[in-house]
């Protein structure tokens, strides 16, 4: 490890909870209005982009076209969906180790940060009981540009004060792992290590795992 550890940002979805899994139902119920059968695997693809990117990939999928007002009421009406859904979170839905590991970044005077597009991150976060814990958060209605863009976690860089150098980004998509590279700092994967090839490092999950296993 070369540069001092300042800053740790974290995604949220598929990070620090698993929210994929309404993103899913929602997206699928909604895609129904047209039709189309969402499968996982285009699911996948959704991980990392934002609600009116996400919908603009299923209408290319599915071959139908919406004018921007209709797109506008569609993504509304997913994310209503959505939100009904995740009523449901609770503290227990946090990933095993995640909080004893930000426990220990904290012990150890490293700042920690969200960075996440998702516009209903404070909810997840209040559901999750987790919204204290870290030092700033960024999501979605707070930027202008999606992953692979850098600006999600630049904003916590500026806000903090904190080289991008010192950072690290815990990610589980490919887009946010390019992300965090372009913008210059270390990013470590949570899940597949085909798929994050990219990544510094990969990881299975944050159980068991501590500061003195950073690369």
């Amino acid at each position: 490890m070369n540069n001092k550890i300042e800053l740790c940002i974290f995604d949220l979805d598929g990070v620090i909870v698993d929210t994929a899994k309404y993103h899913y139902l929602a997206w699928k119920e909604l895609a129904k209005e047209f039709s189309y059968d969402l499968t996982k695997e285009q699911n996948e693809k959704l991980k990392g982009v934002n609600r009116v990117e996400s919908l603009k990939l299923i209408l290319q999928w599915a071959g139908v076209t919406k004018t921007e007002e209709e797109q506008k009421s569609l993504t509304a009406k997913k994310n209503k969906h959505y939100v009904k859904l995740i009523q449901s979170l609770t503290p227990d839905d946090v990933f095993p180790g995640v909080r004893d590991f930000i426990s220990e970044l904290q012990a150890n005077d490293i700042l920690t940060s969200i960075g996440s597009a998702s516009k209903n991150t404070r909810l997840i976060l209040d559901k999750l009981e987790i919204t204290d814990i870290f030092d700033y958060i960024v999501d979605g209605t707070m930027t202008v540009n999606s992953k692979p863009h850098p600006e999600v976690f630049l904003k916590s860089c500026e806000a903090l004060g904190v080289n991008p150098e010192n950072t690290i980004v815990f990610e589980d998509a490919p887009k946010g792992i390019e992300a965090a590279l372009a913008g210059g700092m270390r990013a470590i994967g949570i899940g597949d290590p085909k798929e994050l090839a990219n990544a510094n490092q990969v990881i299975p999950g944050f159980e068991n795992f501590g500061l003195k296993d950073i690369f």
